[in-house]
């Protein structure tokens, strides 16, 4: 996922880990400076449009090595979200660097996440612009719920609940649909979506190139 808006707010500002707040974090996820960059998968491809399988193994090196480099990917492309399918890997398991619209950071990765929003009927659905690093380049407005929580389990098999609004909350919901097997786009109509598509052909290569230069020059250590 990509593009954030913030707002200003006298509330509690410190980072979010996993879901609860810690006095310091770094510019960077630490993960970044273990991982490496992989290929982003684009709209079309088989991984993107089908339910991903739960992860039934935690703990594991290659589960933690995935999520490292899901986070140095995210980096690179500029998105504030990244699920599994987006590298080619079929498993439920999303990463995490996103801003609500109280600029409170919100950090981490959920896996086999479970998600539950509400707020729609009270204060109606929030209609923002959204992308996807899959659908590289061009935006489109989508309604959300304004209130978001995912549950789940972090690279260890802990219990992880992770709950948002605004942005944040969007970030939760789009990153969710990842796992399922759906792209904001599954959720336009058709014409809006068509359009997304021959944008996103008109787009993809300078998007593309940008990638290549931030993965020469960006540096996580």
């Amino acid at each position: 996922m990509s593009e954030q808006h913030v707002s200003e707010s006298s509330i509690d500002t410190r980072v979010r880990v996993q879901g609860k707040p810690v006095d310091s974090y770094p510019t960077w996820a630490p993960e970044a400076a273990r991982g490496k960059v992989l290929r982003v998968t684009v709209v079309g491809e088989d991984v993107l449009h089908r339910r991903n399988a739960d992860v039934t193994e935690f703990g594991t090196p290659e589960l933690h090595t995935l999520i490292d480099d899901m986070f140095r990917t995210m980096y690179v492309a500029e998105g504030v979200g990244l699920a599994a399918n987006q590298v080619g890997v079929d498993l439920r398991v999303f990463v995490y660097d996103c801003l609500d619209d109280d600029g409170v950071r919100h950090v981490g990765h959920v896996i086999n996440p479970v998600l539950e929003t509400w707020g729609a009927e009270e204060e109606g659905l929030v209609v923002e612009n959204e992308g996807c690093l899959s659908v590289p380049g061009p935006h489109a407005e989508l309604a959300r719920a304004p209130y978001a929580r995912v549950t789940g389990f972090d690279r260890d098999g802990n219990p992880v609940t992770v709950e948002g609004s605004g942005y944040f909350a969007r970030c939760l919901q789009h990153e969710t649909d990842h796992t399922l097997g759906r792209l904001y786009i599954d959720r336009l109509s058709k014409r809006e979506r068509k359009k997304v598509l021959k944008a996103m052909e008109e787009m993809r290569d300078q998007v593309f190139a940008r990638r290549a230069e931030n993965a020469e020059s960006m540096r996580f250590e």
